[in-house]
């Protein structure tokens, strides 16, 4: 069998970054974790079934307005509210 490099790990760097990082730090010493945390606010959003139940609902009106032909889109109001929007009105 033929070796194409007889030295082994020897000559990895990263072996050797590793070997390093672990003789810099104590053994007793735990690796610290990830951690996720949600804010209040995000808690508070997912909890709040109403908001997703008005939503249902008026997609539901929109779109009967759609099919009986009641549905008004006024192209003015539509541009001033992306207007507003990307100007931080």
């Amino acid at each position: 069998m033929l070796n194409i490099n007889p030295l082994g790990s020897v000559n990895n760097p990263y072996q050797k970054q590793a070997d390093a990082q672990r003789q810099g730090k104590p053994e007793t010493q735990q690796q610290e974790q990830d951690k996720v945390e949600i804010s209040s606010q995000a808690k508070q959003m997912q909890q709040s079934g109403d908001i997703e139940t008005a939503r249902s609902e008026r997609i539901e009106e929109l779109k009967n307005d759609v099919r009986s032909g009641n549905y008004k889109f006024d192209a003015q109001e539509s541009a001033q509210k992306f207007l507003d929007f990307w100007s931080g009105k």
